[in-house]
């Protein structure tokens, strides 16, 4: 992470914005501040780049018009006079697109033509949903905004959150609290989905599928819910609810039950596959059996508030980041230290459709120190350009956060290098000729290109060209070079030009793969041992089509034919030592026997493993590669 301070257009350095303000990204992007919206909360991009943000406070939805030139949006009232507007959705049924935009009471359908500034041809298609109104409540709604999602098979799904922390009525009231419910498009064929979560404030489809995923606000102030010799038993301490129970990240099938209010994901052994206990308060005698609910797919650290989320996949986001899905987590309220205040990102193993582990994306909004917080994000969503847009309730903002490097790892498109790594740069009008190294010895110009890069001692040094282009120039970090940001100039037959800075580190781990773009099959080579003889074979790890798509080809693991394998990347040869380098093939440990660099290309680093013997028939699995620390780019190879 990057400590970046928030570009602030003049126009809107007021309020929260009148100072300068800071926040954690990765490297290689850019974040400003791109309007002013009080109260925003959730948002929905238009199919023509509008951005529609819902106030719910004010009872609007406002929207968003970009300008030329990047500057402050042109800000419409698109609709007012609503009860707690929330959730957007665009979707199109019959060559019609509608927005659905959910209320606390109902959800409305408009029609939308693009370019529309303000709302029209609004119906009502959901009614009756509860709201603090209902007299059983006498006023008092704990989560009565509401969150919606379209399906591609054009249901309409609306999550109603519990009416509080923790009770049983909401599990027999009429509709069921703390579900999500399925209806039509049209509002008609109310029915309940799922049940057991107990406040879904994000929930979205996995793009390319059919399956609902949802972020889960669960319960506070639980009581220790075991009879052990601790004395704990029913007591509420800080060193018990700090981390119980974990909110929830999870996909939802039609007719489960997530357990609230009678279970609660215990994450004392990890976020995945998460046991349940039964609730203290409304099940210390079991009578609800546990062990009969859908157990969540992931956690998410207790308290955190997670709520809109977000999938990367199909948008024009960050390359190295658009396999994932993005939360904001709008922050604690209850901890004895506070916890969220982020957007965190959630890589996805495209294999088993599942997402890894937990990332922070952006931070800063919480000083760590005084506990104390200048903003709340709420929502990230993609525009038409490929940014990042991030909502904020507290500091009534959007922020938008671009991915501009002025180089990439050529192996995993990530924006850190390392002394004798390879970069990528790209661009247009880099060169007038494309034209490819024609030795190992790289040159420092090629086709009248030369490539500087300059350190954080101000020392100044060519680089190695592997290639020029156009669109594109692939060089290797000149050796010597210091750790921290560096400066790249190119320098053409067109002139000099300033390509910004980059950041370089000891080691940054990336594997190039056979499609070239980081992820998906490894780039990899193999050779098969015959016992008892030492002879070496070398059998594919992968082939291509014509077309260029390639996929992995099994390799057959035995005991009498043990597999070594050498995976090819770069940012690898800095490592303390072999010690500090692991592999792990399927989830299982690789002997690692090599890991530096390869000898014949400059920058070219590759790691040697052998592959585990449990390995046998385990198909397509996933490859992790970890040095000093640092996780390189997933790949994939495939064992039979």
């Amino acid at each position: 992470m990057v400590r970046t301070k928030l570009n602030v257009p003049a126009a809107l350095k007021n309020g929260v914005f009148s100072s300068d303000r800071v926040l954690n990204i990765p490297p290689g992007f850019q974040i400003s501040l791109f309007a002013s919206v009080p109260g925003a909360r959730f948002m929905a991009v238009a199919p023509n780049g509008d951005i529609l943000v819902s106030q719910p406070g004010a009872g609007q939805v406002t929207l968003l018009r970009p300008v030329a030139g990047g500057g402050v949006p042109r800000s419409l009232t698109f609709v007012s006079g609503l009860r707690t507007p929330h959730d957007i959705v665009f979707h199109a049924i019959g060559g019609i697109t509608y927005i659905y935009i959910a209320e606390k009471n109902q959800i409305d359908r408009f029609r939308y033509v693009s370019g529309d500034t303000v709302a029209h041809d609004r119906e009502v298609v959901v009614t009756g949903l509860p709201d603090s109104s209902l007299p059983e409540l006498r006023g008092a709604y704990a989560h009565e905004v509401k969150n919606i999602a379209v399906g591609s098979d054009d249901h309409l799904y609306v999550s109603i959150g519990s009416s509080c922390n923790v009770c049983t009525e909401d599990t027999t009231s009429n509709p069921v609290r703390a579900a999500i419910y399925q209806y039509n498009a049209d509002g008609t064929g109310g029915r309940l989905f799922a049940s057991g979560l107990r406040n879904a404030e994000g929930v979205r489809f996995l793009p390319g599928t059919n399956t609902l995923w949802a972020a889960v606000n669960n319960r506070d102030q639980l009581p220790y819910p075991v009879q052990d010799s601790s004395g704990n038993y029913g007591q509420l301490f800080w060193g018990y609810v700090d981390n119980h129970p974990p909110d929830l990240f999870t996909a939802v099938r039609d007719g489960g039950n997530y357990g609230w209010p009678f279970c609660n994901s215990n994450p004392d052994q990890g976020f995945d596959h998460m046991p349940f206990d039964p609730d203290y308060d409304t099940n210390r005698d079991s009578h609800v059996d546990c062990g009969k609910m859908d157990a969540p797919t992931q956690g998410i650290q207790a308290h955190s508030a997670p709520l809109g989320l977000g999938f990367l996949q199909g948008t024009q986001f960050a390359q190295p980041y658009r396999d994932g899905a993005v939360v904001g987590l709008h922050g604690s309220w209850d901890r004895s230290q506070k916890t969220g205040y982020k957007v965190a990102y959630f890589p996805w193993n495209t294999a088993t459709q599942l997402p890894g582990a937990q990332i922070d994306l952006i931070t800063g909004w919480l000083d760590d120190a005084s506990q104390t917080a200048w903003g709340r994000p709420v929502n990230a969503v993609v525009d038409t350009t490929g940014s990042l847009l991030i909502s904020d309730d507290q500091a009534g903002a959007i922020y938008r956060m671009t991915y501009a490097p002025a180089a990439v790892s050529a192996a995993s498109g990530v924006a850190i290098l390392t002394p004798e790594s390879i970069g990528s740069i790209y661009g247009a009008n880099l060169s007038l000729q494309t034209v490819g190294a024609t030795s190992p010895d790289w040159p420092t110009s090629l086709a009248g290109a030369t490539v500087t890069v300059q350190d954080t001692t101000g020392t100044a040094r060519p680089a190695g060209l592997a290639y020029v282009s156009p669109a594109q120039i692939n060089f290797e970090v000149p050796e010597g070079t210091a750790i921290g940001n560096a400066t790249l100039t190119l320098q053409n037959i067109t002139g000099t030009h300033a390509l910004g800075s980059v950041l370089i580190a000891t080691t940054a781990p990336s594997l190039f793969t056979a499609n070239g773009d980081g992820k998906g099959v490894a780039a990899a080579t193999a050779v098969e041992i015959v016992l008892p003889t030492t002879f070496e074979s070398p059998i594919p790890v992968f082939t291509c089509e014509r077309a260029g798509n390639c996929k992995s080809v099994p390799m057959q693991l035995g005991v009498d034919t043990p597999i070594y394998v050498s995976f090819y990347g770069t940012g690898i040869r800095g490592r303390s030592s072999l010690n500090d380098v692991t592999v792990t093939i399927g989830g299982v440990a690789a002997s690692v026997v090599y890991a530096g660099p390869q000898r014949t290309y400059p920058g070219l680093d590759q790691v040697n493993v052998a592959l585990p013997l449990s390995l046998h028939n385990a198909g397509e699995v996933d490859v992790v590669l970890t040095v000093n620390g640092q996780s390189a780019n997933t790949v994939r190879i495939a064992v039979e």
